[in-house]
């Protein structure tokens, strides 16, 4: 089911050439299940004509405060009225002083000041503009309010100046708003996640490495942050775009992983050990590229030498003052007895387990966890869903839970 399924969601547009990106963020609502209505201030009228949102949104958009298509007349009322959330992208700098000030001098500010449902507004301004200090101000105003402030982001701007003040990009956008409507169970922590494969070079071209996407683990952090926790993933190679908000740090070896994780675990709440780390590595590593003997078109079978790497998992958690230890065990057979063996040798709460066959490289999985209460399955399902519901088991099982 899409994320915003039966969302009801008012976007609104202020003057800015950001406009250019809500006609993509109309379109990714609509994606994701949600009906959008759109409102456009006269000044966005002049960067987006509406005939485009109307086209994106397939419904009708609203400029005008006594638009005669309100039954009542009153469109400040009714378009907010059932909807799940607002929220302005572009807003300016002077829609945000509008709000802060409570002034209805449009439709939108009106509707925003009448509205029975949480504001979200995404900041679009000049850098100059931004760090002003009466907009510095408003922002923190509207913080207070209740407000959530959706960036800006640094960039290139449309003025040739480059900084802070750009509009978020419309998939930072979506998954702002997707995270705002996930409840809020790990509010405050901080949650560590490895991810990926890790690979371990034999000569400078080749490597061993493992058929791991990394899916699961950047399905967890994006529900993680979704939460409301401070998120760090630690990630292996792969083809994954990180997740928005979620500070990611690329590694390749086992060795690189487990340095990073001990460098970052200080302080953190939760360690979920979700990477497929390669169990060895090799320890003479070839200074050139092994050849074949192209005389007898023939290559010699490389001596290799193998080396245990270090047990990322168990070295975090028989640290002092260990943070909750959360482990993954990608089975072929035997998944019970070889994931609760692995949960009880690790010395930790709860294991993740599945069968590798049946999700490597899918979208979708089928999971068990595994804690001292034995195994509980879960239904087959995306992996983003599943995510979801190992990050609400993690939250019911944290000590000291409020």
């Amino acid at each position: 089911m899409p994320d915003l399924h039966n969302k009801r969601i008012v976007l609104g547009l202020s003057g800015g050439i950001a406009c250019y990106k809500s006609a993509e963020l109309v379109r990714r609502l609509v994606e994701q299940g949600a009906t959008v209505d759109v409102i456009m201030t006269d000044a966005a009228t002049h960067f987006i004509t509406a005939v485009t949102m109307q086209a994106l949104s397939g419904r009708p958009v609203f400029t005008d405060a006594w638009d005669p298509r309100i039954p009542n007349n009153m469109a400040h009322i009714d378009l907010s009225r059932g909807a799940d959330a607002i929220i302005v992208a572009p807003a300016s700098a002077d829609f945000m002083a509008k709000l802060v000030q409570g002034r209805a001098d449009d439709l939108l500010s009106t509707l925003c000041l009448a509205r029975a449902c949480p504001l979200l507004v995404a900041p679009a301004m000049n850098r100059e503009m931004w760090s002003a200090a009466p907009t510095q101000r408003n922002v923190a105003q509207l913080k207070q309010d209740g407000v959530s402030v959706l960036g800006p982001a640094a960039g290139d701007q449309a003025c040739g100046e480059t900084g802070d003040g750009r509009m978020l990009e419309p998939s930072q956008l979506l998954a702002e708003l997707i995270a705002f409507f996930q409840p809020k169970l790990l509010q405050s922590k901080r949650v560590l996640i490895t991810a990926g494969p890790t690979i371990e070079p034999i000569d400078p071209v080749r490597v061993l490495t493992n058929r791991s996407s990394g899916k699961t683990g950047y399905a967890l952090a994006k529900a993680a942050r979704e939460a409301g926790a401070e998120v760090t993933l630690v990630s292996g190679p792969t083809a994954l775009p990180t997740p928005h908000g979620v500070l990611c740090i690329q590694v390749q070896t086992a060795q690189q992983m487990h340095d990073a994780v001990l460098a970052h675990v200080k302080q953190q709440d939760v360690f979920i050990s979700v990477a497929a780390v390669a169990d060895w590595r090799i320890e003479n590593i070839a200074t050139d590229k092994i050849k074949k003997d192209h005389t007898t078109n023939k290559s010699h079978t490389p001596d290799l030498k193998f080396a245990l790497n270090p047990d990322i998992l168990a070295t975090v958690a028989a640290l002092p003052n260990a943070p909750w230890c959360v482990g993954f065990a990608a089975e072929t057979e035997r998944l019970s007895e070889f994931a609760q063996a692995k949960r009880v040798r690790k010395g930790i709460p709860m294991l993740i387990g599945n069968l590798a066959q049946h999700v490597m490289d899918a979208d979708h999985t089928t999971v068990s966890i595994f804690d001292e209460h034995g195994e509980h399955p879960l239904p087959t399902s995306a992996k983003q869903d599943i995510a979801r519901q190992l990050i609400a088991a993690i939250a019911a099982r944290l000590p000291n839970k409020k």
